[in-house]
């Protein structure tokens, strides 16, 4: 994380987007079980998205040394054996990654069967969407790119996800002062702005093996074309 975006973090739209988007992660988490979680890509200090966690260990991988990290990775090849992890979550990581696909990629290798994918990222068609297009450093600083919900969701169909909740959050504004909770997590009549992002949530499907039935042994008669060839007593003289 860049000290640009850690000082973004400090400053009071940082502040209230990471405290909005602690409390949406826990609500998503709340059915994600099992032994491990993984977190991809450190967002904000510490492993504050970390703490609605309902796996029995939690760990968060990043690309440089930050606080509350357990392991410093190219997030594109993590040391991480194959479907070890129940739960993968890429707080916004996608976005800040020269080539987003191939850490998705990554994710998918370290997640077993059944296990849950969270991924949250700004939306491109709206006003904060605008705004980081217009930035030249990025809004927050070191965005590269803006993946939209349907890229996404073409990506995990790709891999072989069932894609579930989609919630969609920061109705407001991405200048002056943040609004208030309830107008950045819905939208309504008198705050009808679109969401300037969204947590999708999805499952891996688990690809059970079809036994192979063992071939029959090849009988004397043979079938061609369909029919029984005929035996030697049903023929007629000539």
């Amino acid at each position: 994380m860049t000290s640009a975006l850690a000082e973004w973090f400090s400053g009071p739209r940082g502040a209230a987007l990471l405290a909005l988007e602690s409390a949406l992660v826990g609500e998503t988490l709340e059915d994600c079980f099992g032994w491990e979680m993984l977190q991809v890509g450190a967002w904000g200090e510490g492993r504050g998205l970390l703490r609605g966690a309902r796996t029995r260990s939690q760990a968060l991988a990043a690309s440089s040394l930050v606080s509350g990290c357990d392991l410093v990775s190219r997030l594109s090849q993590l040391p991480i054996a194959s479907d070890s992890v129940d739960t993968v979550l890429l707080p916004h990581t996608l976005e800040f990654e020269s080539d987003p696909y191939s850490v998705l990629r990554e994710a998918d290798r370290v997640l077993a069967g059944d296990g849950k994918l969270v991924i949250l990222a700004f939306a491109p068609w709206s006003p904060w969407g605008l705004r980081a297009a217009t930035t030249r450093a990025g809004y927050p600083p070191g965005l590269r790119r803006l993946i939209s919900e349907r890229r996404l969701r073409d990506w995990l169909r790709l891999l072989g996800y069932d894609i579930g909740e989609a919630r969609r959050y920061l109705h407001e504004l991405p200048w002056g002062e943040p609004a208030a909770v309830t107008l950045r997590t819905r939208r309504s009549w008198w705050y009808p702005l679109p969401g300037g992002a969204v947590v999708l949530k999805a499952r891996k499907r688990l690809h059970s093996l079809t036994p192979l039935r063992p071939r029959l042994r090849e009988r004397a008669t043979r079938v061609l074309g369909g029919l029984t060839e005929p035996s030697s007593a049903n023929r007629r003289p000539p």
